[in-house]
């Protein structure tokens, strides 16, 4: 034994190595904080999983629609470009291309029509469709991404939950016991530490993750807009000038 060391403190440096594992802390916890912790856990994992399916989604969506938009600005008949959406199936601005043309083609094939009518009914009947199915292919990209702002401003306060239990049981021990050592309450204050911990651990990715995607997705959607209305644009110019 050092002959300067307490006995105590001894004892407390020779097991420290196994009772303040990771793996131990988690076992020795109380039922509420290994209640907290396993939770966090569980929303972490599932938002490290929805991460990686919405960076594929919206970087696929991004990189089509761009494409996309290429071809359609260098293809002169716009019967050639709806052959080619299929090449695009991740593109919300292909679809938006696809439900326009394919109303389009409805009401040009109605030839009982009057000139004023047909002029009238295509411009508000493909606005409506262009919009209808941005709103869809919008809906699409923004799905389970609320399940990351939850996590982000929830989490914290989960973890938080936990430290502030973990305190509780540390100052129960001591008005029990009557003893303030770390041997009473080095464990719970450590469980309150590491709820605190994996709280942040599971709140800070979610956040930034869907800060991240809303402003790919904003982008993705000002695309669209812009694509409607030069769709839009270029079906008056041609009816007006037939």
């Amino acid at each position: 034994m050092h002959p300067y060391l307490p006995v105590e403190l001894v004892t407390v440096a020779a097991s420290g190595s196994a009772d303040l594992s990771m793996w131990a802390l988690l076992s020795d916890a109380d039922l509420i904080v290994q209640l907290v912790l396993f939770g966090l856990l569980a929303m972490s994992v599932a938002c490290w999983g929805i991460i990686v399916n919405k960076y594929i989604t919206v970087s696929k969506a991004a990189s089509q629609s761009q494409a996309f938009v290429e071809l359609f600005w260098k293809a002169k008949r716009l019967d050639q470009v709806y052959e080619q959406t299929g090449r695009y199936p991740a593109s919300p601005v292909a679809a938006v291309f696809k439900a326009g043309y394919i109303e389009l083609s409805k009401l040009t094939g109605a030839e009982a029509q009057g000139r004023e009518g047909m002029d009238l009914g295509l411009t508000e009947n493909i606005e409506r469709a262009l919009r209808r199915t941005a709103n869809v292919e919008l809906h699409q990209l923004e799905r389970l991404i609320t399940v990351l702002a939850t996590t982000g401003s929830t989490a914290p306060f989960i973890g938080l939950f936990g430290t502030v239990w973990g305190i509780l049981r540390a100052f129960q021990k001591i008005g029990v016991t009557g003893q303030a050592s770390i041997q009473t309450v080095g464990p719970d204050i450590a469980h309150a530490l590491v709820a605190t911990a994996v709280g942040l651990l599971a709140a800070i990715p979610a956040v930034m993750a869907y800060n991240y995607f809303i402003s790919r997705i904003k982008g993705i959607s000002s695309e669209m807009d812009a694509f409607s209305s030069d769709f839009l644009n270029i079906v008056k110019r041609h009816y007006r000038g037939r």
